[in-house]
């Protein structure tokens, strides 16, 4: 394992702790989380049409295994393709585009014109506005930026690497798509690209319009 959830993510704090203790990051964007969510739906009872618990706008389309908690809110032209699970008090907001393989931990927030796709955003985790969260984990209390891209795919459509954090030099993925890694409370400001493979930890910042690669490990980005 190149990277623990746990550095990430305090994992124990979650609502579904057991399920993500001692879980490889890179696994679960790498088809793990498609495992995960199969078994947490079906522990639900959500068959092959959705379960609606919370509430979701007559002009919303929701399909497939998808389960909406109590509290939850889908928005008007949101549109929602299982698997998936939204958590109590999360949001998919106007307009917003889940692509299939998503998790919305409580009180998360996949905002207007989002896109997301093989994701997980971890309780209090936010991405309010425009944003693109493809093949990504978001912690515990993120915050996206209006307009922030985590890019999934290099140019040369080739393997991801990444930078082990207090490692030397770069180590392979395993996959050819990876997203971002953010750590709890890291934030992005508005019009961030992050690059495959970038990894933020714990309280760490990408201030706007700036392009970031690799592992930030303490501070911002650029540093200021």
């Amino acid at each position: 394992m190149l990277i623990s959830l746990e550095t990430l993510v305090d994992v124990d704090s979650l609502h579904h702790a057991e399920r993500f203790a001692g879980s490889d990051p890179l696994r679960l964007v790498g088809g793990g989380l498609a495992t995960l969510l199969t078994s947490l739906l079906e522990d639900l009872g959500v068959g092959e049409e959705p379960r609606i618990e919370g509430s979701v706008s007559p002009h919303a389309i929701v399909e497939g295994r998808v389960y909406v908690a109590q509290g939850a809110e889908i928005g008007p032209t949101a549109y929602v393709q299982g698997p998936a699970y939204i958590g109590r008090g999360a949001e998919v907001r106007h307009g917003a585009f889940v692509r299939g393989g998503l998790y919305l931990g409580e009180g998360a927030v996949c905002g207007h014109a989002t896109e997301a796709k093989n994701a997980l955003l971890f309780d209090g985790a936010k991405a309010g506005h425009f944003a693109y969260i493809g093949d990504s984990i978001l912690g515990r209390d993120t915050n996206l930026g209006a307009g922030t891209k985590l890019a999934n795919l290099k140019l040369k459509k080739d393997e991801v690497a990444i930078r082990v954090p207090d490692g030397a030099g770069s180590s392979p993925s395993g996959l050819r798509k990876l997203g971002a890694l953010l750590g709890d409370g890291a934030q992005t400001g508005c019009n961030a690209v992050l690059s495959p493979g970038a990894i933020l930890l714990p309280g760490t910042a990408v201030l706007p319009c700036a392009h970031f690669s690799g592992t930030l490990t303490r501070g911002r980005f650029p540093s200021s």
